[in-house]
């Protein structure tokens, strides 16, 4: 039987289409929640997906009533070109909340808020750098489908085929940090060498990855602000991740104190200071004398604690209450500066003035031996005179 072709009929039709795609999603929703009663997994199906396969699915009945029942026109190959090209937007965004239904169901068994997480850091990682460049290819596709729909764009397809070497050549050399990024960041995800939520040091600043894309990662920085990265510098830069295999870390704590110091007192101290505080995992406690140079004895101790912001907080404790404990209980370790006052000391490196007036000879008539000095003294010495009597004249 043939559909009459007028406005009323495709009035008609179009209240049917919108009427049926309600009552075709109400369905659908039962069903799926039905189905899965006692699990998790339909909630979070029809949260995500219920929007788009509702416009997916009244689009596609309105592109049948439509079809059916417009006037015949110079319009009709237009109005079809419309509907399928907004077929093919709405059906990438179905599958592209279908891909984010799937990512929830993958992460909802594998939590991060425990203690030993390394393996759900590691699957999140992995399940979400898939899910983009799903949605990424899916968007690519999408975007080539609908070109293609312009009768333009199939006779340029040809050309453009032909030319595809050169085409993929220039388009490797311009995109070529771009793409170094996207292979980067595959190779984050499944080399296990960072993960989302691990602790890491870069560019000398403590954080944590809250981020992993194509392209870049974004780092949570300890005060607050992010730090964006990108993919290639994880995998060319040498970088610090504490919660590689584990998350236990150790930490020291030093003083530089006065040689009256008691290290036996001060471990004593330290264990009455670590029973008191559930910062420390009970694994490491050591109080030992590194260093005793100078002025100064250095005491370092060494604790441990399950994760790196609690070590921090661990540390700093430790500190305060070690400082309050020296002051109360043992001020003569307290570092102290030592200055010795003395009074002016003659210089004993000071030498007596050189005799220039001798010769350089080894020996002479009148110096340079005792026997020549003697010959001086001859001359020197007081003259005899003989007194001549006036009638011996």
């Amino acid at each position: 039987m043939a559909i009459e072709r007028t406005w009323t009929a495709f009035a008609v039709s179009t209240v049917s289409a919108l009427v049926a795609a309600v009552v075709v999603t109400a369905l659908v929703t039962l069903i799926v929640r039905a189905a899965g009663r006692r699990r998790r997994w339909p909630n979070a199906l029809v949260r995500r997906s219920r929007i788009p396969f509702r416009i997916f699915l009244l689009v596609v009945l309105l592109w049948i009533g439509v079809d059916l029942t417009i006037p015949v026109g110079d319009y009709q190959p237009v109005v079809d070109q419309l509907f399928l090209i907004a077929t093919i937007a709405l059906g990438a965004w179905l599958v592209c909340s279908l891909a984010m239904f799937l990512e929830d169901v993958a992460l909802a068994r594998y939590t991060i808020d425990r203690p030993d997480n390394r393996i759900a850091r590691r699957l999140r990682t992995q399940v979400l750098i898939l899910r983009r460049l799903g949605m990424a290819v899916v968007i690519v596709l999408a975007i080539g489908a609908i070109l293609l729909t312009f009768p333009g764009a199939q006779a340029v397809g040809t050309s453009v085929l032909a030319s595809a070497g050169l085409v993929s050549i220039i388009a490797g050399l311009a995109a070529q940090s771009t793409l170094s990024n996207v292979f980067a960041g595959m190779q984050i995800a499944f080399s296990d060498a960072v993960r989302v939520d691990d602790v890491v040091i870069v560019e000398a600043e403590w954080g944590r990855i809250e981020e992993i894309t194509l392209t870049y990662v974004v780092v949570h920085l300890w005060d607050d602000r992010r730090l964006v990265l990108p993919s290639t510098y994880f995998t060319s830069q040498p970088f610090q991740n504490w919660t590689r295999r584990n998350s236990e870390l150790l930490g020291a704590v030093e003083f530089d104190l006065d040689w009256r110091v008691t290290p036996h007192e001060m471990r004593a101290e330290l264990d009455r200071i670590l029973a008191r505080t559930d910062l420390w995992d009970g694994r490491v406690s050591v109080l030992q004398v590194t260093d005793a140079v100078g002025g100064y004895v250095r005491i370092r101790i060494l604790v441990t604690a399950v994760d790196a912001p609690t070590l921090f907080d661990l540390r700093c404790f430790v500190r305060e209450e070690m400082i309050v404990w020296l002051h109360r209980e043992s001020p003569q370790s307290l570092p102290r500066n030592r200055v010795r006052i003395v009074e002016d000391e003659p210089d004993i490196t000071r030498r007596a003035p050189r005799d220039d007036t001798r010769g350089h000879e080894a020996s002479g008539l009148f110096h340079g031996d005792v026997g020549a000095e003697g010959r001086a003294s001859l001359f020197t010495g007081p003259i005899q005179t003989s007194r001549i009597e006036p009638d011996e004249r």
